[in-house]
């Protein structure tokens, strides 16, 4: 008999009831929760007369509709000005108190991007099993666990029974072989890998991503690639457990703690696929041809290596990709054959669950450190993924960086990633953005979103265009 995928392992450690006709119940271990996907649970919780089944696993916070300037914030939610928002965030607090669940709210240090908040207080943990009604919770899967987001109904049936229906996905395995070049991110890798097996290459599949690539990437780089799984069709991403991993929970607030983390050591040693385990589809990449990436269109699929040029119509293969370059070029305001380093940048961001964690914010720093954002960027933010990630990048004086740079240095939250909160783009703006999603309005109506690494978001910022990141770190001005 071959041996277990590391998916496989995580489906049958879970299973409560498998059916003939394919749906399963699995067990549900951690639920993290904020104010957007959970206000309608809670009310079905009220008109079943039902309380949640564990209320010691959820954990919740509220990320996407708070504000990121320091003067909204200072009032808490009164000073929330959009209505809806604000809404939003009080029937969160509300609920979580009803309810007796653990909440960062909008005052706690320790609130932020639900995504960041989890991993960062180690309620995420190997072997788990994660959901959150959003579909970057794939995020959690850097940790040899099996993360996904789910429907509001879920949210409910989850705090309500602690199982989930769900069917058992394909087995893809991603491997990126050999060494990554300077300047290349992990951001750069995900992009790449999207770019080559497009938005539907893994539809249906739970996504490994496996290779020397990832082995040597840091959690926080992990947690990067597996956000992204989703962009590439996946509905869940995931990293084999490692000293890596192991050597990034111990200690956190929510790990095992004393006599057993030792016992929780050995209970994970066993989260990679076995050697002779079978996947169904298999791609593999050569982590050294990998350059820094840019998005040109309005997929995350219409990506391209900083030195290529933003493709023409004809060049798609069939008269579908041709419609859809065609739509792209006329939304995004390029024209074919253009250098992608001749694309202005009107905007920048660097934040979102994607990249929002220290490392991504010093790798932006060391870019900007010593230059000015050009003239005709009209903004540039920086937002840190939580309290905690702002309070650390301050104690190592990053914030003074940006500022000195001429980017703006922000409170917590989602911000720019998605047109639901004050920060949003303007009809025809140009954005390199470190986010997840570049589709059409998704940073607000009419903009232009380009997604790329923090290194190449802070290049930009600095140039006004698109540039190849890795010319500044030589040195070149």
């Amino acid at each position: 008999m071959a041996g277990k995928t590391l998916y496989d392992k995580l489906w049958d450690n879970h299973l409560v009831q498998q059916r003939d006709d394919g749906s399963a119940l699995i067990y549900i271990d951690r639920q993290l929760l904020h104010e957007v996907t959970s206000p309608q649970a809670f009310e079905g919780l009220r008109l079943a007369g039902r309380q949640p089944w564990r209320i010691d696993a959820n954990l919740a916070t509220p990320d996407h509709n708070v504000p990121t300037t320091s003067n909204e914030r200072e009032s808490g939610i009164e000073g929330i000005e959009d209505p809806i928002s604000k809404i939003q965030v009080k029937t969160l607090d509300d609920n979580c108190n009803d309810f007796g669940i653990v909440q960062f709210d909008m005052q706690d240090k320790r609130q932020g991007i639900v995504h960041v908040v989890g991993p960062e207080q180690g309620a995420t943990l190997p072997g788990m099993t994660v959901v959150c009604g959003d579909s970057h919770t794939s995020t959690h899967g850097a940790f040899g666990a099996l993360a996904h987001g789910i429907g509001t109904s879920e949210v409910e049936h989850v705090m309500a029974t602690q199982c989930l229906v769900a069917k058992k996905m394909k087995n893809l395995l991603v491997r990126v072989d050999g060494k990554l070049g300077l300047g290349v991110t992990p951001k750069d890798v995900v992009l790449a890998i999207i770019g080559k097996i497009g938005t539907a290459g893994g539809n249906g599949c739970a996504l490994e991503f496996g290779g020397q690539v990832f082995r040597d990437m840091t959690m926080e780089g992990r947690m990067t690639v597996c956000n992204m799984a989703i962009e590439a069709g996946a509905r869940a991403g995931m990293v084999a457990v490692d000293q890596t991993t192991l050597d990034y929970v111990k200690g956190r607030p929510f790990a095992p703690q004393a006599d057993l983390w030792e016992k929780a050591v050995a209970a994970w040693s066993d989260l990679h696929s076995d050697d002779d385990a079978v996947f169904d589809e298999v791609v593999v990449l050569n982590g050294e041809e990998i350059k820094p990436q840019v998005t040109w269109g309005t997929s995350p699929e219409m990506v391209l290596p900083i030195d290529a040029h933003v493709p023409t119509p004809a060049d798609g293969v069939d008269e579908t990709q041709q419609e859809g370059y065609a739509r792209a070029l006329e939304y995004m305001g390029l024209n074919g054959g253009q250098p992608i380093t001749d694309i202005p940048v009107d905007r920048v961001f660097i934040g979102s669950c994607t990249n929002s964690r220290i490392e991504d914010l010093r790798e932006a720093a060391s870019v900007v450190k010593g230059r000015k954002v050009a003239d005709s960027v009209k903004e540039a933010l920086v937002v840190p993924g939580s309290g905690l990630v702002k309070e650390q990048a301050e104690a190592e004086g990053l914030h003074d960086i940006f500022i000195a740079a001429g980017l703006q240095w922000r409170e917590p939250g989602c911000s720019m990633c998605l047109a639901m909160n004050a920060d949003k783009l303007g009809n025809g703006e140009h954005c390199a953005s470190t986010s997840n999603r570049n589709f059409e309005g998704r940073q607000g109506f009419g903009g232009r979103t380009h997604l790329v690494s923090p290194a190449m978001a802070a290049a930009a910022a600095v140039k006004g265009h698109f540039v190849d990141v890795r010319e500044m770190m030589a040195g070149a001005q």
